[in-house]
């Protein structure tokens, strides 16, 4: 993937990133739904930027250890707020979808190259 790709493919996940902190921080009644149940939304919304950032970044373990930081300072946050209260399960669901992210997105690569595990990370079996 050539550097100019990349470097859209990080805007794009850095403006989702920036859209999640607005979403996060706005009053409840702002916010856009899409129906589903809040938890599958985080759950969903933090799949999705975890892969396409490790489409950008090919790091997925680091790419989802900040973001499962980054779901959880954002929940943490909602105490700061006048009609939000920080949510366990919700810090949670979100941490899950990162890290269900990285870990499809380590799949594929791991299939894509075709090396056992042993090998993609420099040991000889």
């Amino acid at each position: 993937m050539s550097g100019v790709m990349r470097a859209r493919i990080f805007a794009l996940g850095g403006a989702l990133l920036v859209a999640i902190a607005v979403a996060s921080l706005i009053p409840a009644g702002w916010q856009i739904r899409l129906g589903l149940h809040w938890l599958v939304e985080h759950f969903l919304i933090y799949f999705a930027v975890t892969v396409l950032l490790c489409l950008a970044w090919p790091r997925p373990f680091l790419v989802a250890g900040s973001l499962m930081v980054l779901a959880g300072v954002l929940e943490a946050l909602q105490g700061l707020t006048a009609d939000r209260v920080p949510d366990l399960p919700t810090a949670l669901s979100g941490a899950a979808g990162v890290l269900a992210g990285g870990l499809f997105v380590q799949l594929v690569m791991r299939l894509w190259t075709g090396q056992p595990a042993a090998r993609q990370e420099g040991r000889q079996p």
